[in-house]
C-alpha cells in the first residue's frame, strides 16, 4: 500500500451528504498518471480528472475497479459524511 492519510482529498456534496473522494491522494502517492490509472479500470483520463475534481461520482463498479488497482478497500478511496 503506497498512500499517505494525511493528504488532501476531493469533496463532492450531495444534498446534505459530502462525497470525500481520495483518488487522487492514492494516485499521486503512488506516482501514477492520470493516463496510466484511466487505462488500468478502463475508462477515459477525463474520467479520472473529474473524479479527482469532485464533478463525477464513480459507480460502484469503477470504485471496485479503483480499489483492486490500489489494493485497499472502496471505503478508504470514498468516504461519506453527513451534514450537521
Amino acid at each position: 500500500m503506497c498512500y499517505n492519510k494525511n493528504v488532501k482529498h476531493a469533496i463532492h456534496k450531495c444534498g446534505g451528504v459530502y462525497l470525500i473522494i481520495r483518488v487522487k491522494d492514492f494516485r499521486k502517492e503512488c506516482r501514477v498518471t492520470q493516463d496510466d490509472l484511466a487505462k488500468a479500470v478502463g475508462v477515459t483520463r477525463q474520467t479520472i480528472i473529474s473524479l479527482e475534481n469532485g464533478k463525477y461520482c464513480a459507480s460502484l463498479q469503477l470504485a471496485h475497479k479503483l480499489a483492486k488497482y490500489f489494493n485497499v478497500k472502496i471505503e478508504d478511496l470514498f468516504m461519506f459524511e453527513e451534514d450537521e
